[in-house]
């Protein structure tokens, strides 16, 4: 299996940073993991909620063990809260099925881990985390 390096989670993270401030967001936190769901580098900015990074690890953690983006997961689970009960459950409560959470893919799909942001809207959380994964050289897979 292979998995994210410190070096490119960084990488990530300041391009996430990057973005967010073009963007004159919020203050945000962005969290990566490695292939399997395990934190691999957290930034969280002055002024940041202090639940951030735990829903930021909780959008990455979902999306690298379902394999699939934290905003598709929401859509697809949609209202079955118990489903996303059992799931948070199951994952230690790492299993947030919001927008802000993306999948880390090399060249060849294979999936690296996953990106997340957090502290305004979905929307501009996954976009923050898209430039970031940009940023690094990788693609995000998003569907």
């Amino acid at each position: 299996m292979t998995d994210i390096s410190l070096k490119k989670a960084r990488k990530i993270i300041d391009g996430a940073l990057k973005k967010a401030r073009e963007m004159n967001l919020r203050p945000m936190t962005f969290v990566v993991v490695d292939s399997g769901g395990h934190l691999k580098a957290l930034l969280r900015e002055d002024g940041t909620p202090n639940l951030g990074p735990d829903i930021g690890l909780g959008k990455a953690a979902a999306a690298v063990a379902m394999r699939r983006t934290s905003r598709e997961l929401g859509e697809r689970f949609g209202q079955n809260h118990g489903l996303i009960a059992a799931l948070a459950t199951a994952r230690e409560g790492r299993f947030l099925p919001i927008p802000g959470g993306v999948l880390i893919v090399d060249k060849k799909n294979n999936v690296l881990g996953a990106a997340a942001g957090t502290g305004d809207t979905g929307d501009n959380d996954e976009v923050c985390v898209i430039a970031g994964v940009e940023a690094a050289g990788y693609k995000p897979k998003l569907a």
